[in-house]
């Protein structure tokens, strides 16, 4: 057992006193027999004896002192050391936020029923993390989340801030119980990281998505408090994050919802009750059909129509989303024969990539179908981290070796545009329709589409403008050199019998 230095010390220095007291108290004993021995001989010499014991005990008295009081400081120094230790262990160590053990059991102190104390509760979750780590390294994502804290303790000084994970974190702002107050605290938080910051060299905005919950009423206990503030934490990832969502009571019911989704849609997919629908994308005289993109559409026979945005992010939190891919890769292998000849586009999910076996599977799907894989493309959503080292790069480099293209899509959506062109070999890219949106009246998304194309001619690689829904942007998009598009203008997503119906439409006219 490894021996403590404080106490060693203090125990050094209690010695120390208690020898020198005991040594004093000795001599005035010794003084004092011999004086008394002295008055009975009636010698001369008893006053100056009793003087020099006086003078002992008022030296004795006075190293009591200086040592008592050198004790009570060794002691304190002791007891401030041991604190420190303890709030060290307390703390995690890169961001100085509590670590989630203790930042918990505060909480629970605070929150318990019947308790009646205020308190606001944050859920903060930072947005596209690992992207940035992926992009620029694990040291620009440590950065940002030191900056994240940093930020909290300037906006909410005196909350409590707990890292609860890798990118989330937990903060308790005690006696507050302000909703309207909460939701503007939370929305200066989100103002002060969107400024940008130098990280890796770089300028960076960060963001996070915020659900927020105050005690006690919406949850009388902290494990309830942290289910209802995740609870709208999760809506605000779902409708686009870089918000602040404050827990409501219907909240409730939409999570029983995804339950139902997930439940539902396990049936679906092992029922075979789900269909793809196929979107064309035309060549530049907007006539000719070069290629397909599968979208997968649901049915539900008491419901009606799911829309995408609803079962997918839902698949994409459980295994569901690695059977429902396997569902639209064998179902459009299925359907090649019907297209025409022409390839056939299918949307692979970032949670799907991340499989080290991937790859394989995919590959053993196809084969099973007997399709041909040059007839398929894979296409993936640029916040993919695709790094030299990366499973998502590994898996995508094997499907290429097997001839299936591969499509950035989403281009200009996220972080890692530049990167993508610098540092990955693909086939296509999909210009993001927020840029094709703006185009006519924005000139810089003009340029920066004229600029993609430009490189992309380099390279060589194919650039398919996604959402061309107006005959200008349709014109714009040709002179600034795209060489695929696909939108509502020219094709909306149809069932097989009547996209193959379009296809003979299309020849014959």
């Amino acid at each position: 057992m490894r021996k403590d230095r404080s106490l060693s010390t203090i125990l050094d220095l209690y010695r120390s006193i208690a020898v020198a007291g005991s040594a004093m108290i000795g001599a005035v004993l010794v003084l004092c027999i011999t004086a008394l021995w002295l008055t009975v001989a009636g010698n001369d010499w008893v006053e100056l004896v009793l003087l020099s014991a006086a003078g002992l005990a008022g030296v004795m008295l006075l190293i009591l002192r200086v040592g008592t009081h050198a004790l009570r400081r060794r002691v304190a120094e002791a007891d401030a050391a041991k604190q420190a230790i303890l709030a060290a262990a307390h703390r995690d160590a890169l961001t100085g936020a509590f670590n989630r053990s203790y930042f918990l059991d505060l909480l629970k102190r605070h929150v318990y029923f019947e308790s009646g104390h205020a308190l606001s509760y944050l859920q903060i979750d930072m947005d596209n993390l690992k992207v940035l780590n992926d992009s620029h390294g694990h040291g620009a994502g440590d950065a940002a989340l030191v900056h994240l804290v940093q930020t909290l303790n300037r906006v909410m000084p005196g909350a409590l801030i707990g890292r609860l994970g890798g990118d989330e974190f937990g903060v308790a702002i005690l006696g507050h119980d302000n909703k309207p107050a909460l939701r503007r605290l939370g929305e200066e938080l989100l103002r002060l990281l969107d400024q940008p910051i130098h990280i890796a060299g770089r300028p960076i905005r960060l963001s996070a998505t915020i659900g927020a919950a105050v005690a006690p009423d919406d949850a009388s206990e902290a494990d309830e408090l942290i289910s209802k503030a995740d609870l709208a934490l999760y809506k605000g990832k779902r409708a686009g994050r870089r918000t602040v969502v404050l827990f409501q009571a219907d909240m409730l019911g939409d999570e029983r919802h995804r339950r139902f989704v997930e439940r539902e849609l396990r049936a679906a997919i092992l029922l075979n009750e789900l269909e793809l629908h196929y979107q064309p994308v035309f060549a530049a005289d907007g006539v000719t059909i070069r290629s397909y993109e599968a979208l997968v559409r649901w049915q539900h026979k008491v419901r009606g129509t799911i829309p995408p945005s609803q079962f997918i992010p839902v698949a994409e939190e459980s295994d569901l989303i690695d059977k429902l891919g396997e569902w639209v890769l064998r179902r459009a292998c299925l359907d090649l024969p019907l297209l025409g000849g022409k390839s056939v586009g299918i949307n692979v999910s970032p949670a799907q990539l991340r499989r080290p076996d991937f790859a394989d599977q995919f590959a053993a799907a196809i084969d099973s179908c007997a399709a041909d894989p040059g007839r398929i493309i894979v296409e993936v959503t640029e916040s993919v981290p695709l790094m030299a080292t990366g499973i998502e790069t590994h898996n995508l480099e094997k499907l290429r070796s097997m001839g299936i293209r591969i499509a950035i899509d989403d281009f200009g959506a996220g972080y890692a545009s530049l990167d993508y062109l610098r540092g990955f070999a693909f086939d296509v890219i999909k210009i993001d329709r927020t840029y094709v949106a703006n185009l006519v009246e924005n000139r810089i998304d003009e340029m920066i589409v004229t600029a993609v194309c430009d490189i992309a001619r380099s390279l060589p690689v194919d650039v398919i403008a996604e959402g061309v829904e107006t005959p200008e942007q349709f014109a714009r998009l040709k002179a600034c050199g795209c060489t695929g598009f696909q939108g509502y203008l020219l094709g909306r997503p149809k069932p097989l019998r009547l996209a193959t119906a379009q296809s003979v439409s299309v020849r014959a006219a």
